[in-house]
């Protein structure tokens, strides 16, 4: 059984092991299905890859910055076609564009995510994604994905486990 009264980086599967190591999403602010979400990434100074990156002068990967898109954005696109044709699928990232990245993420920033659909397709979608913090852009890109088709139950368990969490503050989105 799927628990989310632990620590959500740590929600295990049926395996007993955890499922992945880096959610990059703490919330979801605005949620429309087949057009855009917002969400927001806070970083903190205990965030595993500021050991490394770099000891002295702290900064968010810029590939953990797109990671944190691509979550936010797969949901969406996710809900999307499911939404459209009824259809479960997991979105898979297969192309980044024009990825620009404007500022640095440091300790204590609130990434501001957005996603918004540019076209969604039977077997494809792409999105247009920007992060910022208070007024300052901080990575921008266009994101294709490609569909594949989810047989797992529990995956699918505890994916729409973590969607409820993330959209636990917008009613209308449940």
């Amino acid at each position: 059984m799927l628990s989310l009264s632990r620590r959500i980086g740590h929600v295990e599967a049926y395996s007993g092991g955890p499922l992945m190591r880096f959610f990059l999403i703490d919330k979801i602010t605005e949620w429309d299905v087949g057009s855009h979400a917002a969400g927001i990434k806070n970083i903190a100074m205990s965030e595993d890859f500021f050991n490394d990156h770099f000891p002295k002068y702290p900064i968010m990967p810029g590939v953990l910055i797109l990671e944190a898109l691509a979550q936010l954005s797969g949901l969406l696109l996710e809900a999307s076609v499911e939404a459209q044709s009824g259809r479960k699928i997991k979105a898979l990232l297969s192309l980044v564009e024009r990825a620009k990245f404007r500022h640095v993420a440091r300790p204590g920033d609130t990434l501001e995510l957005s996603a918004r659909i540019l076209s969604l397709r039977e077997d494809a979608g792409k999105v247009a994604v920007k992060a910022r913090s208070e007024e300052t852009a901080i990575a921008e890109s266009d994101m294709m994905f490609v569909w594949t088709t989810l047989d797992d139950p529990d995956l699918e368990a505890q994916r729409r486990q973590l969607l409820e969490f993330w959209l636990r503050d917008l009613p209308s989105a449940r």
